[in-house]
């Protein structure tokens, strides 16, 4: 009997590190694509940046434009 149980815990305890290994794994994962979506959204906000700055330059031309016509 006390077998049998110290069977099942050790079965329990087995499946539990095999959680908490799997856990491990897709927390790494997680973290890589937190690193790779951390970076593409730097490249973005650079990208939104220089849009805006065009954008400012744009509108500043066209109102040198107007007021010369």
């Amino acid at each position: 009997m006390i077998n049998e149980e110290l069977e099942k815990l050790e079965a329990r305890i087995q499946d539990l590190a095999e959680n908490c290994r799997r856990l491990e794994e897709r927390n790494r994962i997680l973290q890589i694509d937190q690193r790779s979506l951390n970076k593409e959204n730097g490249k973005l906000a650079e990208k939104n940046r220089i849009a805006c700055k065009r954008l400012e330059t744009i509108v500043s031309r066209l109102k040198v434009l107007e007021k010369s016509q």
